[in-house]
């Protein structure tokens, strides 16, 4: 009987050190809102004028970045992993929602590119 209890224990245990957060960061034209993922609620709030918007993403954390720009547009992503290398893309931000992969240290997003 000792044992049937001990597993479920150490399951809740497991799951409770080993999990991850999700940072979300919403993007619509030149406004940024940076908001818990959970219960929605705004953290932070900015206008996005000039150069790469960073965010920073803790270890084992998971990151959303949610485009919402109404014209159709593109995004440069700058994205920096644990290792030191750096990938650049340019992501269609016209209603798109995107998760970041494991190792990831830094995504940096520029302004929409109107096409």
């Amino acid at each position: 009987m000792k044992k049937l209890m001990l597993c479920p224990i150490l399951s809740i245990l497991f799951f409770n050190a080993y999990s991850q957060d999700t940072t979300c960061t919403y993007f619509v034209g030149n406004e940024v809102y940076e908001f818990n993922y959970q219960t929605s609620e705004i953290i932070y709030e900015k206008t996005h004028n000039s150069g790469l918007y960073t965010i920073k993403v803790k270890d084992g954390d998971v990151l959303c970045l949610d485009f919402s720009d109404t014209i159709a547009c593109t995004r440069k992503i700058v994205t920096t992993y644990s290792d030191g290398e750096e990938d650049i893309a340019h992501l269609n931000a016209n209603s798109k929602v995107y998760y970041s992969q494991d190792s990831i240290l830094r995504v940096q997003v520029g302004r929409p590119e109107y096409e």
